[in-house]
């Protein structure tokens, strides 16, 4: 698995993913929203530079302009909820794409101790087709795998999979490079130390679900 971290160059992404860490500008879900639609849409431009293109004519009122158009087959997959307006980015750029969603949350035996389900599935078939799968964070990689072990069940193997996960985690990083086949590459834009035992990033920026979209019961 090839890992990118846009966060180590610097750039208006860091101004959204810092806008979402703060305890204060975060508390305007509005803006998180939008800032996590912006941060789609900058992943989504790195990723339209690593797909096939091929040439087309297209004709303007003047004359005839010679492009390079990307033809690769898209799927933007998102984990529900946290994920969706990361998920609106990179539809909004991949304005072709099919669409694939997938219900993961954890579950919690006793104590610390959680396993994760993911009891929704929907997907096109994946087969010849570039899977871009995202989740606004990514703690201890379970979630991904099983979505991405979900999708693959119903959909079929991907050509290509790109993981977009804005922050990460060292061990979330270091499980999905033991876990996810050679054909995927993570995407993100910062990759903290600290996972707790409740397994929470550390600094993170706390619940992206809740801070989207309201806390839940």
């Amino acid at each position: 698995m090839k890992i990118i971290n846009l966060g180590e160059n610097n750039s208006v992404l860091n101004s959204f993913v810092a806008q979402m860490r703060d305890k204060v500008i975060q508390k305007n879900d509005f803006l998180f929203r939008a800032n996590l639609r912006r941060t789609g849409q900058v992943f989504a431009y790195e990723i339209s530079k690593t797909l096939s293109y091929a040439p087309k004519d297209v004709v303007t009122p003047l004359a005839t302009a010679h492009m390079q158009l990307c033809n690769s087959k898209m799927v933007i997959a998102t984990i529900l909820r946290a994920g969706i307006p990361l998920h609106d980015g990179l539809l909004s750029y991949f304005d072709g794409a099919e669409n694939a969603f997938v219900a993961a949350y954890r579950k919690y035996d006793e104590g610390d101790q959680f396993h994760v389900n993911t009891e929704y599935c929907t997907t096109p078939l994946l087969e010849g087709k570039q899977l871009v799968l995202s989740d606004t964070m990514v703690a201890t990689g379970s979630s991904v795998i099983l979505a991405f072990e979900r999708l693959v069940a119903d959909g079929g193997e991907p050509e290509y999979t790109h993981l977009v996960c804005p922050i990460s985690s060292v061990y979330a990083v270091e499980t999905l490079k033991k876990s996810m086949p050679k054909n995927v590459t993570l995407w993100t834009a910062a990759i903290d130390e600290e996972l707790t035992s409740h397994s929470y990033i550390v600094p993170g920026l706390g619940d992206a679900g809740d801070l989207a979209y309201g806390t839940k019961l």
